[in-house]
């Protein structure tokens, strides 16, 4: 299947991992006032359509993952920040809120290799992965309230379920930019390596995931992220017909012969 194509991102394909690289550092990666916000969506669309692609790894070319939106397009009140109360909320929407949306519904796994700083709604889109691995120069703030406006991207929901309601409170409402340290010390980041030992680890973490049984693959990603807003008896219901359809499936006769066969 062709990969989409894309305007400020590269995309690239080895084996069953897929490579998206935000590379418009001229401006720090900022998602607003590029065309980043239509790429990303994009490529989610396109993993989805992808039988062929078991895990995607996002990172960000030059110094920065992403600095969020454009600050002086902010100033100006031009491009995504133009208009009156509706007309700026109606841009969200058709906007940067689509991005949130699109990753919570890629139905496999996203490692976010976190490169350099990701602020404001940079931060929230390394948030949107499943696992972040980040580099030691990579930094992370939920900058908006120092700017005078709030997280408008889904931040304040992405960042308590993952680390927790006090956490992410202080970490909202202080805008505190934190080093790679901290980031994992509470959680964000789930290991931290060498600048030049990130993509070689991302990649090792998803060769693992991608020699998984694809099909199983995506069904336990939908379960993760299901469980977390479902009642007990009724996800369990729900693991039940997905078992129904795994026992049904031909990889899972492959595994079990292979598993026999060692």
């Amino acid at each position: 299947m062709e990969t989409p194509r894309l305007s400020d991102a590269l995309l690239a394909v080895d084996g069953r991992i897929a490579t998206l690289t935000l590379n418009r550092d001229d401006v720090r990666n900022a998602l607003t006032g590029t065309r980043l916000i239509d790429d990303i969506v994009a490529v989610a669309d396109w993993l989805n359509a992808s039988e062929q692609v078991s895990v995607l790894v996002m990172t960000g070319a030059g110094s920065a993952f992403s600095a969020g939106g454009n600050v002086k397009d902010m100033a100006e009140r031009g491009g995504d920040f133009a208009g009156d109360v509706a007309e700026c909320a109606q841009r969200y929407r058709r906007g940067i809120q689509r991005i949130p949306l699109a990753l919570q519904a890629v139905e496999i796994p996203i490692i976010a290799a976190v490169n350099g700083p990701a602020i404001g709604a940079g931060f929230d889109l390394a948030n949107m992965a499943d696992i972040r691995i980040a580099s030691t120069r990579a930094k992370f703030g939920e900058t908006f309230l120092n700017l005078g406006i709030i997280p408008g991207d889904g931040g304040a929901w992405l960042m308590q379920r993952l680390i927790g309601y006090q956490r992410a409170f202080e970490l909202t409402l202080s805008g505190r930019v934190i080093d790679a340290g901290e980031a994992l010390r509470h959680g964000i980041a789930m290991e931290v390596v060498e600048p030049d030992q990130l993509l070689a680890r991302a990649h090792q973490l998803a060769t693992r995931f991608a020699a998984q049984p694809p099909k199983a693959l995506r069904l336990t990603k939908r379960l993760m992220k299901m469980a977390q807003r479902m009642e007990l008896k009724d996800f369990l219901d729900l693991c039940a017909v997905f078992q129904g359809i795994c026992h049904n499936e031909p990889e899972h006769l492959d595994a079990v012969r292979r598993f026999l066969d060692k």
